[in-house]
């Protein structure tokens, strides 16, 4: 959107075209500033060069594209929070069914996809969908935008072949971890939404949708968090809880006192002010809120956590032990 916005503009035209659909709600974070004044001139653009609005392209199919500012709620990003806040309403889900392919947008069946899908089509097309086939292994092929943030010495945004080495991901693109490999603490491959994997599984991993589910994390959004050995993994973990009960829009009773509670054991769990009793209880709480939500971010709030009692749990119970001796509790 921001280098190449007129690459959006055609997938969406040619998304639109092979769904007989007459129009696109491109539905952009308000924060994004720039870059929604550079695909609005983008569409701008294509009105003027007659590509789209009445006989598009002169095709004699008429197809509109409009561009939607949200309020930067990141619960928008739930499909039927988006037409809710598209609709002009609290982004808050719905119950499914009836699901948007039925009854969506303005009560109009709807497809909602995501940018990177709509713009790779245009290159689909022209490349063949064998050659983007050929990319990655089977049942995860093609490319992906991969965002790799935190502790590298060069962050940056790629695209890359599905399926290949995080170590490799990371040191072709990125320059690798601050401090060399060696000095890795953990990933979060996917958003902060999956859990994080240590170190001895990222040695070996590929950064694909069922390699990160054999190790218990996942894909997501491709977004790796890269954390060095000088990361305090539970104060990272809880800063993540924190983020996720700012971001419950309050609808479901597991999410909305649920991440509350997460968030208040996982600050004294930073203190190591708590009883070892209680990592298994924050577990608990975990399974409570996972699976009993109207949307995923019941989800996105707990992986994080039991990816951190996982394979920190050492961590946690040294921290708790290191309190009650300072505070001559032991």
């Amino acid at each position: 959107m921001r280098h190449d916005p007129h690459k959006l503009v055609e997938g969406a035209l040619l998304v639109g075209f092979g769904m007989r659909a007459k129009a696109a709600y491109i539905y952009i974070r308000g924060e994004f500033y720039n870059e929604y004044l550079r695909l609005q001139e983008a569409v701008d653009e294509a009105y003027k060069a007659g590509l789209l609005g009445k006989n598009a392209c002169g095709s004699g199919f008429d197809y509109d594209i409009y561009v939607h500012r949200g309020a930067g709620a990141y619960i928008c990003g739930e499909e039927t929070a988006m037409i809710e806040s598209l609709e002009g309403k609290q982004g808050k889900p719905r119950l499914k069914p009836p699901f948007p392919a039925n009854f969506g947008l303005y009560s109009c069946p709807t497809t909602v996809t995501n940018v990177e899908t709509v713009a790779v089509v245009p290159t689909i097309i022209r490349r063949t969908p064998e050659w983007f086939d050929n990319m990655g292994r089977p049942r995860n092929s093609g490319t992906k935008l991969f965002c790799i943030s935190g502790h590298v010495n060069n962050p940056c945004t790629v695209e890359e072949e599905m399926s290949i080495p995080m170590q490799e991901l990371i040191e072709r693109h990125c320059g690798g971890v601050r401090g060399g490999w060696d000095n890795l603490l953990a990933v979060i491959p996917g958003g902060s939404s999956v859990p994080a994997i240590p170190k001895h599984i990222c040695d070996d991993v590929l950064m694909d949708f069922d390699a990160l589910v054999e190790v218990q994390s996942g894909l997501g959004t491709a977004s790796l968090i890269v954390m060095d050995k000088s990361t305090d993994i539970i104060n990272a973990i809880a800063r993540l809880s924190s983020f996720y009960k700012h971001e419950s829009c309050g609808q479901c009773t597991p999410c909305r006192e649920g991440t509350n509670w997460l968030l208040q054991i996982m600050n004294r769990m930073v203190e190591g002010r708590a009883e070892v009793e209680e990592i298994d209880q924050l577990e608990m709480i975990t399974r409570q809120i996972e699976g009993h939500t109207i949307c995923a971010l019941g989800e996105a709030a707990s992986w994080p956590v039991q990816g951190l009692i996982r394979h920190f749990r050492p961590e946690m119970e040294a921290r708790i032990l290191q309190y009650k001796k300072q505070s001559g509790m032991l």
